[in-house]
């Protein structure tokens, strides 16, 4: 019974060290890069406007950054959706709060269920292309302070967001409603740059795998767990979907879930 006992503790102990680090590490993007998604997304509007144009392409700061960030996800998933982006870890925190609130008034949360965000999660790819097609005809620029992610660089740059951004105001607000009822809710639902990371291809070596053949008959922890509710089964058609955030290895029981190309079963008959 004692050694039971031990081995549970240490996987609760595990979960925790795996919460916190993450924490730690979002907290530390958060406080000293929280640019980095608004600078990517400022490559995107910048190379899609300079071809409605006709100009000339070139490797700005903001193109840089893109180029970068995108490579990366390429070589190993979307770490920095589930750990470097700033606007990420505000849905983390704002959720995280809105659950701990619930949990000690002892009322169940209001949240979205796996079948509406089923939905919801394509709404991001109209976004990106509402906003490709609005840079592209040159009218994006008229748009100036409806853009609630420009609202939240300038909050985590110290300044006050002036009276033309009335709408992205109101937009980051609804914004944070929404990320109570969701974990991720932007990053899941709306997020342009997240469309874009989704559509990536991402090598084999960076894909989530579980040993499906030892896990617990209908346990399901890691998709309830995950916040894009996704099977972890490695390369699928979703795998882009996937934020790396790590949570579903954090609750894994059997700790079946690993990153990197599945071992081959021996089929063999010695």
């Amino acid at each position: 019974m004692k050694k039971i006992e031990l081995h549970s503790v240490s996987k609760k102990q595990l979960k925790q060290i795996h919460t916190w680090l993450r924490a730690a590490i979002q907290l530390l993007y958060f406080i000293f890069i929280p640019s980095v998604y608004t600078a990517a997304f400022a490559g995107v509007k910048y190379i899609f406007t300079q071809i409605g144009a006709g100009g000339r392409i070139e490797l700005t700061s903001f193109v840089t950054v893109l180029i970068l960030i995108c490579l990366y996800t390429i070589l190993f998933g979307r770490f920095f959706c589930g750990f470097a982006c700033a606007f990420g870890t505000l849905g983390d925190a704002v959720h995280a709060l809105y659950r701990y609130i619930f949990k000690k008034i002892k009322k169940k949360p209001l949240l979205i269920s796996d079948e509406w965000a089923n939905w919801l999660d394509k709404l991001k790819y109209v976004v990106l292309t509402a906003i490709v097609l609005m840079c592209f005809a040159g009218v994006y620029g008229k748009a100036k302070g409806t853009s609630p992610w420009d609202v939240f660089s300038m909050l985590t740059a110290g300044r006050l967001p002036g009276a033309t951004y009335k709408v992205g105001i109101v937009l980051l607000i609804l914004l944070m409603i929404g990320m109570c009822t969701q974990e991720r809710f932007f990053c899941q639902f709306l997020c342009p740059m997240g469309a874009i990371f989704a559509i990536m291809p991402i090598v084999p070596s960076a894909l989530f795998n579980r040993d499906k053949g030892t896990c617990p008959a209908k346990c399901g922890a890691c998709k309830k767990r995950c916040p894009a509710h996704l099977d972890i089964d490695g390369d699928t058609p979703l795998s882009g979907e996937c934020i790396c955030c790590h949570a579903c290895q954090g609750i894994c029981p059997k700790r079946n879930i690993r990153i990197g190309i599945p071992k081959a079963k021996d089929e063999s008959l010695f």
